[in-house]
């Protein structure tokens, strides 16, 4: 892991990328991601300006006002699913029985300490879907970036190496990148200052049954 230097002082801001953080959880662990706990490792003594959740939003989810089983309980999360969030997002919040699956999955990002960016899912002719937040999350690192020492970007998404770059050498910042390693493109690794691997973060990983 390359070393770059920290200082209490150092100005962070953090930028998720929900959904690709969700699939790696899921397919190489069968868990889900601590917010809260990533969050605090990632800032670590440093002062946290802030952080970005990019999340899709799925239309026609509908309150659910007590827990449903079986198919019922599947077509009641069909709409979260397609946004990339399925059953994680119904033990999001152990408190909010009478929000949307999909709710409380947003509900417990914030209490994580996450700033919610959000977007409807896209749904074509032809039923061709496209949820991705990459150009906004983009964006909105390079426009922060005047007021930041540290910029996290949590993806494993290579293409997110052109703003790595730039963001070192156009704009003079320390660029960190959290991600899952296995699934984490090799590349962006490289180019970070600093690599993280979430699944060596204490905590950061709740593994366990998705389809409970």
């Amino acid at each position: 892991m390359k070393s770059t230097p920290s200082y209490a002082n150092q100005r962070v801001g953090i930028f998720v990328d929900v959904q690709n953080l969700y699939h790696s959880a899921k397919n190489l662990y069968r868990g889900r991601v601590n917010y809260a706990e990533l969050i605090k490792n990632l800032v670590g003594e440093r002062q946290l300006i802030r952080a970005m959740a990019y999340v899709v939003k799925s239309e026609g989810v509908e309150p659910q006002r007590a827990p449903v089983r079986g198919p019922r309980r599947a077509e009641a999360d069909r709409a979260g699913i397609a946004a990339g969030y399925g059953a994680a997002a119904r033990e999001g919040s152990a408190d909010s029985g009478d929000l949307s699956s999909e709710a409380a999955f947003f509900e417990a990002l914030e209490k994580a300490g996450l700033e919610l960016r959000m977007k409807d899912l896209q749904i074509y002719a032809g039923g061709m879907k496209k949820a991705d937040w990459d150009v906004g999350m983009a964006v909105d690192a390079i426009r922060m970036s005047s007021f930041l020492d540290v910029i996290i970007l949590v993806t494993g998404d290579g293409d997110f190496i052109p703003l790595v770059d730039y963001l070192k050498w156009g704009a003079g910042r320390l660029v960190e990148v959290a991600a899952f390693k296995r699934s984490a493109s090799s590349k962006i690794q490289d180019v970070a200052d600093r690599f993280i691997a979430i699944e060596e973060i204490p905590r950061a990983v709740m593994k366990g049954r998705l389809d409970r």
